[in-house]
């Protein structure tokens, strides 16, 4: 009888073993779904939290780089010498309005570079006087580049606001993102246009938020039912 005992209790240790670690990887699962909802929340914040104090570009971001969380949105200043102009169709302003905005690669430096948004494109003629070799003081906002496509890219004209989409056409380190001027000035004289605002973001909480909250819910109740499961055939053969 010791024999068939022995072997009943190392089955039992056996299943009890595995009924754990099933469990425990369903609960891991789902503290990897819950700081995933708490990274995309804390990343929304971020996105839409904007700071007025304006600083110098390279104080916060770096060429070549991909954007901190914790520069997106911040007010900067940065100096150069326009080197390419390129028409963005399509853009949403902060009014809602929709317009083909005129972006310039402003070169930093001696092998840097970054999109600025200058201006409406069907004003790009207004500063006749402006060239390459002028060095532009320029204020504005840092935001993050875009994702997707507002048009589709051909000779001077750039599907959306991403360095990534010209990189085939400089030699320039490139900053990712891009400067939404609010000002631009040569020698303390401002060149006077009108200057497109960011498209408002909202600070609503998306689905994808709701969807990682559902999923630690699953896979803790998965965790749940796998320690039930052995009880359960207990009571049922007893």
């Amino acid at each position: 009888m010791t024999a068939p005992t022995s072997s009943s209790l190392a089955s039992k240790l056996t299943q009890g073993v595995a009924v754990l670690t099933i469990a425990a990887i369903f609960f891991a699962l789902g503290l990897w779904q819950l700081d995933r909802a708490k990274a995309l929340k804390e990343s929304l914040l971020t996105s839409t939290f904007v700071d007025y104090t304006v600083v110098p570009l390279e104080t916060i971001t770096k060429a070549r780089e991909g954007l901190p969380a914790e520069a997106i949105n911040r007010w900067v200043q940065v100096s150069g010498n326009y080197v390419a102009d390129f028409n963005a169709p399509n853009q949403v302003d902060g009014k809602g309005e929709v317009n083909d905005w005129q972006v310039g690669l402003l070169q930093v430096g001696a092998d840097k570079g970054i999109l600025v948004v200058r201006g409406l494109w069907s004003e790009r003629l207004l500063n006749p006087d402006i060239s390459q070799a002028m060095v532009i003081d320029i204020k504005g906002q840092l935001l993050a580049h875009q994702s997707s496509d507002h048009s589709l890219n051909s000779d001077g004209i750039i599907s959306r606001l991403d360095s990534s989409v010209i990189v085939g056409l400089t030699d320039l380190d490139l900053f990712d993102g891009y400067v939404m001027a609010s000002s631009e000035s040569r020698e303390g004289e401002k060149l006077i246009r009108q200057r497109p605002t960011p498209e408002k973001l909202s600070s609503r909480i998306p689905g994808y938020y709701w969807q990682h909250l559902s999923y630690v819910v699953i896979w803790w109740l998965m965790a749940g039912v796998v320690l039930y499961l052995p009880f359960y055939r207990r009571r049922v053969n007893p």
